[in-house]
Formats: structure tokens, sequence, C-alpha cells
């Protein structure tokens, strides 16, 4: 009895010591909003971080989340749009100063290789100075290791393992989703889609689905430029919610927020019509477990 109460009490302490969670360190859009920094999410596992989108701001999030700068070696990118990828330069020459000894690994759709060869064409008179002047520190960390995948397995390690997924993002050719696979929880997230039945498959019975939003009711007093363009690329809040019933996370939570112009509890709402179960209507450094 007392052996059996004992593993059961190493097997607790063990998923506690783990506790992956996410931590939004982006939850914004395109729009310069103060508040909010460009599309970018920390899946935080053991002592792994795992970096999801690039977004304007991600490294000072990530400093302000606690996150030490050697943890940001493993990033995956959704797809190539402007405020998810703002960020990478950052992403790829801050931390080499201040701690990370290691090569940045990166994940994401094809076309992501030629981007990161030519960011770091872009920055080689920076590069040259700082890994061959006087400058002290760990040349490894400046190292770039970019993969272009293909939906499925794209990653795993002793503390995940990552899943890859298409979602339809307009005319982008190749925008994806992830499914994270910890030891003590499943996150799925969606980077920018429209109503998804792939997405609704990947993420089935996950623990915490983290998925874009716009306000139904905000697109409706748009141009019909604006609601084409919407329609096309992202998910409404009723649709959101429709995605919820089927998936059934523990918790959703928004983010890649378009309210355009309507209340945190107007678009909880629109998303409530079609899912009852929890929202979380995100900022900045929430932390959700």
């Amino acid at each position: 009895m007392h052996l059996v109460r004992l593993a059961f009490l190493l097997t607790c302490a063990a998923a506690w010591a783990q506790d992956t969670r996410v931590i939004l360190l982006g939850s914004g859009t395109p729009n310069p909003e103060p508040d909010r920094m460009g599309p970018a999410v920390a899946i935080v596992s053991g002592e792994r971080v795992y970096i999801v989108d690039c977004g304007p701001g991600v490294v000072r999030r990530a400093a302000q989340a606690g996150i030490r700068m050697e943890q940001l070696t493993r990033a995956f990118i959704t797809h190539l749009h402007s405020d998810h990828t703002a960020g990478y330069p950052d992403l790829i020459l801050t931390p080499p100063n201040v701690g990370r000894g290691e090569p940045l690994e990166v994940f994401g759709p094809p076309g992501l290789h030629a981007m990161t060869a030519h960011l770091l064409q872009a920055y080689r008179e920076d590069l040259a100075i700082r890994l061959h002047g006087t400058q002290p520190g760990e040349p490894r960390g400046f190292q770039v290791i970019a993969h272009d995948v293909r939906p499925g397995e794209i990653y795993r390690d002793e503390q995940v393992r990552v899943i890859a997924f298409a979602v339809p993002h307009g005319a982008w050719k190749h925008a994806y989703g992830y499914r994270f696979e910890a030891r003590d929880k499943v996150i799925a997230i969606s980077g920018d889609t429209t109503y998804s039945e792939a997405l609704i498959a990947a993420a089935k019975g996950c623990d915490i689905l983290v998925h874009e939003v716009y306000s139904q009711k905000g697109w409706e007093g748009r141009t019909p430029e604006w609601r084409n363009y919407h329609a096309a690329y992202h998910t409404s809040g009723p649709d959101v919610g429709k995605v919820a019933a089927q998936v059934r996370p523990k918790k959703l939570v928004l983010y890649h927020l378009l309210p355009m112009e309507q209340t945190a509890e107007e678009v909880l709402a629109e998303v409530h019509r079609n899912w009852p179960g929890e929202v979380i209507y995100g900022k900045d450094l929430d932390v959700i477990r």
C-alpha cells in the first residue's frame, strides 16, 4: 500500500514539475495597439520554451514573462505575414547578446528558410562585428537552423511532440496551426485561419485551444472590401464558437483580437452563442494552465 501511494505521489510530483502552460506574449494584430504586441505565444513545458510566431515585441514580452534568453531556442511560425514575423530578427539577434549559447531552431511553412537567409544577409554587418570584433559571447547563439516543413509531425523532444496542420488563410498557399502534445497537456494554436475542419480534427479534445477571432457585429459595419477580406482570412466570433463546440477544449483562449470597436464582453457573447464552455479574452502576458 505504501509503495502504491509513493508511486502515486511521485507521478503527481512529475506532472506538477512539468506544468505545461501557455503565455500570451502578443495578442494583437497588424494594428499598432500600445497594450498588445503582435501575435506570439510561448508554450512552456518544464524548462523548455517553444515560441509560436514572432510578432513585434516578442523578445521584450518574453523577458517580461520571466523567460530567460537562453530558453529561446525553438520557434514555430504559422505563416509569413509580417505581423507574425516582424519580431523574427529580434528573436535571432537579441538573445545571444544576453545568454543564449546554442543555435535557434525554427520550423515553419515553405519560404521560412529563404526569409531566414535574407534576414541574415540584411544583418551581415551587425553579425560580423559581433562575431569577429571584441564582443564577448558564444558565436553558436547567433546561428539559425530554419526548417521548411509540411503538415504532420515536425518536431519531438523529451517534453513535447509537435504536429503541423494546414489551415485556410486567404491567398496564402501555406498557413499552419500547431498541436503541442506534452505529458500533462495538449495545446492547439490556430494561427490565422477561417473556420477550419482541419483545425477541428487536429485540435479535438485538447486542453487549451488558442484561436484567433474577429467580431461579427463589428465586421457588419465595415466596408464591403474589408468584409470580403476578413471573411476570407479570419474567423468570426460565432464561428469560433462553432469550432469550440466540436473541439471541446477545457479552455478556449482568444488572441489575434479584432473586436472592430466592440467590447470584450460583446465578442465573448458572440462566441458563447455556440459554445458554453470557458472562454478567455486574451491579453498580453496572460498565463493559462
